[in-house]
């Protein structure tokens, strides 16, 4: 009869209907889960790391060359123009602990060098010219500079296995100069050059330990439970220091501002 197969087809649908939320209930169970937690716990004890930096942006500061006047006893200083410093690849090495779930520290020891190239002019008489003109030097020379830094960090959250940190750090660098060529040459002013030709020297670099500081931001992934790949950025702030001298000439650099992109391993000893 046809009231019969009506109620059946109603008994159907409700059925049905009700069966939709329990199995969108059950598919939302059975969803895959994306883990927002605190560093992995159970992550203590020692690791070593290895770090290769490229820093496209060198801050040389103000570097300077002062010039003396014997005779006089006056000197005059001019920063050095168009200065630059060039080589802007670095490496370090460090081993460090990581104490709980957030915080860990490493001791690094770092190395880069590079090239420094600059102009200056001095209003001061080059040796052996009239008062009233200038002396201009060019002024180019390697370094090699090696640094120890304790650092800290601060272990934010792991997402997918990823885990942002910020971090701090300080320490002593020695920023070694090589040999120093410099070239300096009479600019007139209110008196003639003597037309004497321009004289080259070179001078010994100057060595010496400088206070540093760096500041860090960035990220390691879990390539598995014992080793991870870092990816950051770096900013490190040498302090100044003498580049090269002699009784009448000086040459000073202003210390060095590091901006880098380091990218590592970390491997945890156990």
């Amino acid at each position: 009869m046809n009231w019969r197969h009506t109620l059946l087809n109603a008994s159907a649908l409700t059925l049905l209907l009700a069966s939709g939320p329990a199995m969108a209930a059950d598919d939302l169970l059975d969803a895959p889960e994306v883990s927002i937690s605190a560093v992995e716990s159970g992550t203590q004890g020692f690791y070593l790391r290895g770090d290769l930096g490229y820093s496209g942006w060198t801050q040389e500061g103000d570097p300077s060359l002062r010039v003396f006047d014997a005779g006089s006893g006056t000197s005059s200083s001019a920063p050095f123009d168009n200065a630059r410093f060039d080589k802007p690849f670095s490496g370090s090495l460090g081993v460090g602990y990581q104490f709980n779930d957030v915080l860990r520290a490493d001791l690094t020891g770092d190395y880069f060098d590079g090239r420094f190239d600059g102009d200056g002019e001095a209003a001061i008489a080059c040796d052996g010219e009239a008062a009233g003109t200038s002396c201009a030097g060019r002024a180019g020379a390697g370094f090699k500079a090696i640094g120890v830094m304790a650092n800290g960090y601060v272990d934010i959250a792991t997402v997918a296995g990823i885990t942002p940190y910020l971090g701090a750090g300080m320490g002593m660098t020695q920023l070694r100069w090589n040999d120093v060529s410099l070239r300096t040459t009479c600019v007139a002013g209110a008196a003639a050059c003597s037309g004497a030709a321009p004289l080259d020297q070179t001078f010994d670099g100057d060595s010496s330990w400088r206070f540093t500081y760096a500041l860090m931001a960035g990220a390691s992934y879990n390539i598995n439970d014992k080793l991870k790949l870092d990816v950051g950025y770096r900013y490190s702030q040498i302090a100044d220091g003498n580049m090269f001298g002699s009784s009448d000439i000086l040459g000073r650099d202003d210390g060095l501002g590091r901006h880098e992109f380091r990218a590592g391993l970390r491997l945890s000893l156990w």
